[in-house]
Parts: structure tokens; sequence; C-alpha cells
């Protein structure tokens, strides 16, 4: 949670620096940005984990929920000073987190906040494993792809090779300009030709260290089996 990073919207300065000064006490301590209603950043909002909402004039609170219901990946906290409000407010932004000013709101709001920030990461964390999950699966997909065509990348290869050294054998059949050519394209396949050997090594030890990893699963299970 070191990385996380809040957003207030109030224009009470006393609200904002009381809440980062309450946070201060923690044991995580996220990155606190505090803004006026008057400058308050809108649908970049979504580049923070955490909004909370405070007071502030001329009824802007509904503009800002109202902005902040309509970012799909926004989470919002308001801290609402009349009691009578929080009805109307639930019932029109039902996503939203409230809580009244009163007695220990300070320590609530922390409370809530830190959990919403936990359930943030969370999010984060699952979404980031998914689409390394996703790479994984694609990149081993593009590997046996790899070994499946690699017996008919070697036989063209072989056979460029074997076209190209003809070719150069027969200097006077060919002009100075193609023998260059030849010479370029022989260089080429043997350099590619040079590739798909490393591929067929790394993909034998790829294989050497999954037999491995298998037999020490195996016996590790045996013995846990046969209580040694």
């Amino acid at each position: 949670m070191n990385h996380a990073s809040v957003l207030i919207v109030s224009d009470d300065t006393e609200f904002a620096r009381s809440i980062a000064a309450r946070w201060q006490a923690e044991r995580y301590v996220p990155e606190v940005t505090l803004v006026t209603s008057n400058v308050w950043p809108g649908s970049t909002a979504t580049g923070y984990d955490l909004v909370i909402v405070g007071p502030v004039r001329d009824r802007k609170a509904s503009e800002i929920l109202a902005t902040l219901h309509s970012l799909p990946n926004a989470t919002c906290v308001c801290v609402c000073d009349d009691e009578k409000d929080i009805a109307s407010l639930q019932s029109d932004y039902p996503h939203l987190q409230i809580i009244p000013r009163q007695d220990g709101w300070i320590s609530t709001l922390i409370l809530v906040a830190s959990e919403a920030l936990r359930r943030v990461q969370a999010v984060t964390r699952a979404q980031r494993a998914e689409r390394l999950a996703i790479e994984s699966q694609a990149q081993a997909t593009l590997g046996r792809y790899m070994l499946e065509v690699r017996p008919s990348v070697n036989n063209a290869l072989t056979s460029i090779l074997g076209n190209a050294d003809l070719l150069l054998l027969e200097p006077e059949q060919v002009t100075g300009e193609c023998r260059n050519q030849i010479r370029t394209v022989h260089t080429m396949a043997l350099r590619l030709h040079e590739i798909m050997q490393r591929f067929s090594s790394l993909a034998a030890e790829m294989r050497a260290g999954e037999k491995e990893s298998q037999a020490d699963t195996e016996t590790v299970s045996h013995r846990l089996a046969h209580g040694s």
C-alpha cells in the first residue's frame, strides 16, 4: 500500500489537513493530494486509487459525485456534514461509501479508506496476474508452433544453402553482382540455421528441466506418502 494514491477534494482546508495528519500515524501512508472544488481534476481522478470528497461550496458536491459516478473504475468515499443528505446520496450513488461527519469520523474514514485501497490493489494485482498469464500462454503457443515448424524451416534452409553453394561453385554462370547477392543469401541462411540450432538446444534444455522437476515432485510425493 506504500504506492497507493489518494485525492482529497474539499474547500475546508482543516478537513483535508486533519485527514492527512491522521494518516501519518498509520503504518501505511498513501500519497495524498489535496485540491479544492475549483481545481479538482475531474476525469483525471481515475489516476488515483481513491477519491475522498469532503465539504465543498456552492453545491459542487453533486457535480463532483456525478462525475465520479460516471467513471467506471473510480473508488470514492464521501464525508457528509448533514445526516439528512445520506439517504439521498445513497440512492443517487449506490456504490458510494458515505461517512457522517460526527465524533470519531476521521478514524472511521481511515479504516474505510484503507480497506478500499486494499481492495483496489487486490484487483490491480489480479488483473496484472491475468495479463501475465495471457502473455505466458501466448508465448507458450508460439514456442510450440516453433517446435512444430522447426523441421520444415531446417529443410528450407538446407535447400537454400545447397543451392547457394552450387551457384558459388560455378562463378562463370553468374555476374559479379549476382555472386555478391548469393553470398549474402548464403550468409543470412547460415545465421538463420544457427538461430534454429540455438532454439533446438533451448528446447532440449527446457524438456530436461521439466523432466527433472517432475522427478523431484514425484520423489517428494513418494516420501510424503511413506512418511520418510
